[in-house]
């Protein structure tokens, strides 16, 4: 018995050993894809052959590598590195990105594939017309007019060609001499501009949409303990920074616990941090939504949570008034790609009963709000329920965020198209962290929903 403990010790030893070298390499192949230079070719034989690992764990890193945006993978050209997007210019596209949209081969150029276009250009009109609107990384979308693709290219121009067409192969060698891409899709003009036109929408969404690694403080700046430190050192953190909370990693910088001012407060200040640290703390990946770390730290009632990757390696941390400061902003911020629940609540109007001067909000059923039998969808029914809601609630608590709980729907009716709803949500209770709404909708004075919330208040 004692013999097979002993190897099953062995084993298990063998097995994390393991584990810790491939989460070493996985990171390692991440960091070389980011050093390589944007445009560079990249192939998982290549990368296992340079970095001596297994094809099997090259390929994992760039598939990994590509959902995080630092590669594009174009059928029947490959893997090549593209340029990292900021906040910023995230509505942009590359022309690799354009090839995947459009379900395009590359004719030519592919040296340009990772560069970013500034517009697309429809090449409807006249040549002379055309090249007035020719400038350097544009998009000319054009049918079979080699003379129109062979003055664009010359412009510093990419060309796509629509209906499947081929051109020259003069323009393909000047595409290659100029390092811009020549596509061929087999889509129409129309599909074609649509399917761009809807990715850079799609991309103005999610510029809208703050991540925790937009608002974390780097690792660099923050504030660790190792597991052999003592807890004086804790002390001496607080009385400099005025935190409570901060995370424990080991030599390779992984989290393994985090210490807050419970743990040390009956605590000799010669004990070890390992020995007082809770383990296994509630952490969040850096690609989640601030929005949905607001809601964790307030149902979870911690002021500081540390971001980790997929390796938990520690990326740094976020605290609860960054991600207050972070929603607040977004607030004042101009909205510029509408959302789902935007096209809904564009057809809010608020009103006041005459008699108990509560709130009542009319909505126009729409097309875009039905299902395919043309009735209110479910989907739809909750976000008119949960966004009612929170405006009767703010118009009680004029300085503070709601963040719905749960919501609870006893019944919904078929609505239908174009027909106008009356919704009356009624706040039952307001405390200073907590509120009840209850939701009523009727249509032409009969109810046909009703729902229930429980929110949560916070404070700016």
């Amino acid at each position: 018995m004692n013999c097979y403990i002993i190897v099953n010790k062995n084993i298990n030893t063998t097995i994390e050993s393991l584990v810790r070298q491939l989460t070493t390499k996985h990171d390692q192949i991440l960091e070389h894809i980011e050093q390589l230079p944007v445009g560079h070719k990249i192939s998982v034989r290549q990368i296992a052959k340079d970095l001596s690992v297994s094809e099997g764990t090259a390929y994992r890193a760039i598939k990994d590598a590509e959902n995080k945006g630092y590669v594009s993978t174009i059928e029947r050209v490959g893997t090549i590195r593209i340029e990292t997007k900021r906040k910023e210019n995230i509505e942009k596209l590359t022309f690799a990105e354009v090839v995947n949209i459009v379900d395009g081969q590359v004719l030519g150029g592919k040296e340009g594939l990772h560069k970013t276009l500034n517009k697309f250009v429809i090449g409807a009109m006249q040549l002379d017309a055309m090249m007035r609107y020719i400038t350097a990384n544009n998009l000319l979308i054009v049918g079979n007019r080699v003379k129109a693709h062979e003055l664009a290219l010359k412009e510093g121009s990419a060309v796509l060609v629509t209906g499947g067409f081929d051109t020259d192969e003069s323009v393909k060698r000047l595409a290659d001499e100029m390092k811009m891409p020549i596509i061929s899709s087999s889509y129409d003009t129309f599909t074609v501009a649509t399917l761009i036109n809807r990715a850079i929408y799609d991309q103005l969404i999610k510029k809208d949409i703050v991540l925790v690694e937009d608002i974390l403080i780097p690792f660099e700046k923050t504030s660790t303990l190792s597991p052999t430190d003592e807890v004086e050192k804790w002390f001496e953190y607080n009385r400099v920074t005025g935190h409570g909370r901060y995370p424990v990693v080991d030599d390779r910088g992984k989290l393994i616990g985090i210490v807050t001012s419970k743990d040390v407060i009956h605590e000799q200040r010669t004990q070890r941090i390992d020995k007082v640290m809770t383990k296994h703390p509630i952490s969040v990946n850096e690609k989640m939504s601030v929005a949905a770390a607001a809601r964790m730290m307030v149902w979870e009632g911690i002021e500081l949570l540390p971001v980790v990757n997929s390796s938990n390696i520690l990326l740094g941390i976020i605290s609860r008034q960054d991600v207050l400061e972070a929603l607040q902003q977004l607030q004042r911020q101009p909205q510029v790609g509408e959302t789902i629940d935007d096209i809904i609540t564009s057809q809010f109007h608020n009103e006041k009963d005459q008699k108990s001067e509560e709130l009542v909000i009319r909505c126009n059923v729409t097309p875009q709000m039905t299902n395919v039998i043309g009735t209110l969808s479910h989907g739809v029914f909750t976000t008119i329920v949960t966004e009612s809601g929170k405006r009767a609630v703010r118009e009680m608590k004029k300085n503070g965020d709601v963040i719905v709980e749960n919501i609870t729907i006893y019944f919904v009716q078929p609505v239908q198209i174009d027909d106008v709803i009356e919704i009356k949500p009624k706040v039952l209770e307001l405390g200073r962290k907590f509120g009840k709404v209850d939701v009523e909708v009727y249509q032409q004075g009969i109810l046909v929903g009703k729902a229930l919330m429980m929110m949560q208040l916070l404070d700016r």
